[in-house]
């Protein structure tokens, strides 16, 4: 094809592209009426959980390609969420400072419309739901290196909020500084668990450098920023916002590395179809009592996919009393897992239903 065949044929696909462009506004304005107008017949909350997971789940079993599913998926989200703040400005208070994954976790799940709000402790973003000073909090509850994060679940079993939706997270982490290079470093900061998902590396890279766990990898490079000579291990969006050099790139020990993170509000969710439901509960002091926690389960064919004990904090109990956080699929409504739970209630000594909510969609 010839130069003056390939301008041509360039200056049509742009054509094509600007008329496609056009297209797709009218569309989105057309759909962002039809939301304004569903939001005038509900009034009242008219923020879904199961609804948009119901969507973002159909969009990417429709999509053609050759655009990835997650790609259609964050581009809907965003829609979703700029369509929603028209009638619904939402205020989401998430684990930070700005930077965190939690806040990464937050923008996954809501989209950029809303209103974030950093806060300094999990307690805290308790307390801003409770308190109704916000709509949604998000928190991380698990990682798949590290495990279960305690105050998480302490603080699930005494509130009164509820689980509205999960989020998991690829973590990525990243080592930066001010410095140059990793020879100058003398310290390193992280959260807890980042250091801990970041052990080998460092103990290949960084043997002798002493490691200082802080509250979040966000603040970690808050602190660098100041602190010539040191490191931190965050996310890409915390060296952005506090100007520092990514040194090594991706250096957690599992590729598979991923947190997942609960949405928590005053209510649980409808059912979208593909749902999971969250307990915590605990067993009459005899033999066999934990077997029996786990039957009504298997009695009607409701699969489990998380099992976990731990301390019963702030229940009056004993040194060695224990509580069990369970998750299972299926939603509370549906007819086997109401079953199974109306049979857990007879056997358990304790049972409070932590929410049920859409598996995340992606």
């Amino acid at each position: 094809m010839s130069k003056p065949d390939e301008k041509e044929e360039l200056a049509k696909l742009r054509d094509g592209i600007d008329a496609i462009d056009s297209e797709v506004l009218r569309l989105i304005n057309e759909r962002a009426k039809i939301a304004h107008r569903i939001g005038q017949i509900k009034q009242g909350n008219i923020y879904r959980p199961e609804r948009e997971a119901q969507v973002l789940r159909r969009l990417a079993e429709d999509n053609p390609g050759p655009l990835p599913d997650t790609a259609v998926q964050r581009i809907s989200r965003e829609i979703m969420s700029a369509c929603l703040a028209l009638e619904q400005p939402l205020k989401i208070a998430y684990l930070g400072p700005a930077g965190t994954y939690t806040e990464s976790a937050a923008q996954k799940h809501f989209g950029s419309a809303p209103a974030l709000s950093p806060l300094t402790s999990i307690d805290d973003v308790f307390r801003a739901v409770e308190s109704a000073n916000v709509d949604y909090g998000v928190i991380p509850v698990e990682n798949s290196t590290e495990g279960a994060v305690g105050r998480s679940l302490d603080l699930l079993l005494n509130s009164t909020l509820k689980i509205c939706g999960e989020v998991h997270l690829p973590i990525h982490h990243n080592l930066m500084g001010k410095s140059a290079a990793i020879a100058e470093i003398k310290a390193v900061y992280a959260h807890a668990q980042s250091l801990g998902q970041c052990h080998e590396w460092l103990n290949r890279n960084l043997p002798n450098v002493p490691r200082i766990a802080v509250a979040s990898n966000a603040e970690a490079a808050r602190i660098v920023a100041g602190e010539p000579g040191s490191a931190a291990i965050a996310g890409e969006s915390a060296a952005r916002l506090y100007e520092l050099n990514i040194l090594a790139a991706n250096i957690e020990d599992s590729p598979d590395n991923t947190t997942r993170f609960l949405i928590l509000a005053d209510h649980d969710a409808g059912r979208s179809g593909q749902d999971k439901t969250s307990l915590v509960c605990s067993a009459q002091n005899r033999p066999g009592a934990v077997h029996e926690l786990l039957a009504p389960f298997a009695r009607n064919g409701v699969s489990m996919t998380r099992f976990e004990s731990r301390p019963a904090k702030g229940m009056g109990g004993g040194k060695w009393e224990y509580v069990f956080y369970v998750d299972i699929e299926g939603h509370r409504d549906d007819a086997a897992v109401a079953a199974a739970l109306n049979e857990l209630g007879g056997k358990a000594s304790f049972v409070k239903i932590l929410g049920s909510y859409p598996v995340a969609p992606y």
